[in-house]
C-alpha cells in the first residue's frame, strides 16, 4: 500500500476582477505569484461572504470583520508571505468599501424613488374631483 504526501491541490475560479485587479496592482511580478496572489484574494472573498452571510445583516462592519478574520485564518495557514497576504486583503477591503458605498447608493436611490411613487399615488388619491 502506498501513501501519497502530497497536499491535495485545490482549484479556485478567478473572476475577471480579481484578474484586473491583480495585473494592474502587481505589474513586474511573475506569473506564479499573480495567479497565487489572485487565487488568495478569491479565497478571501469567498470566506468573507461565507462569515457574512452567517451573521445575518450585511452591514460595512460585519463585512470588514468577515475580511479581517479570513484574512486572519488565511494567515495561520501560512500559504504565502504576510506582505502578500496583507496587500491582497488591502485591495479586498478597498473592494468592500466601494461595493459598500455602491449598495448604500441603490438603497439611497430606491427610496428616493419610493417616497416619490408614494407622493404621487397619494397626491392622485387626494386631489378632488371636478363634479359633472
Amino acid at each position: 500500500m502506498t501513501y501519497n504526501n502530497e497536499e491535495p491541490k485545490v482549484i479556485v475560479e478567478i473572476s475577471p476582477q480579481t484578474n484586473e485587479m491583480v495585473e494592474s496592482q502587481m505589474v513586474g511580478e511573475s506569473e506564479e505569484v499573480k495567479n497565487e496572489t489572485a487565487a488568495l484574494i478569491e479565497a478571501i472573498k469567498r470566506r468573507a461572504q461565507v462569515e457574512a452571510q452567517s451573521a445575518g445583516n450585511l452591514t460595512r462592519e460585519t463585512y470588514l470583520s468577515a475580511v479581517r478574520q479570513a484574512r486572519e485564518a488565511i494567515e495561520q495557514n501560512q500559504l504565502i508571505e504576510p506582505a502578500q497576504i496583507e496587500n491582497a486583503f488591502d485591495m479586498v477591503q478597498n473592494e468592500a468599501q466601494k461595493n459598500f458605498e455602491s449598495i448604500v447608493a441603490e438603497v439611497q436611490e430606491l427610496g428616493d424613488r419610493l417616497q416619490a411613487a408614494a407622493q404621487a399615488a397619494w397626491d392622485v388619491l387626494t386631489t378632488p374631483r371636478p363634479k359633472s
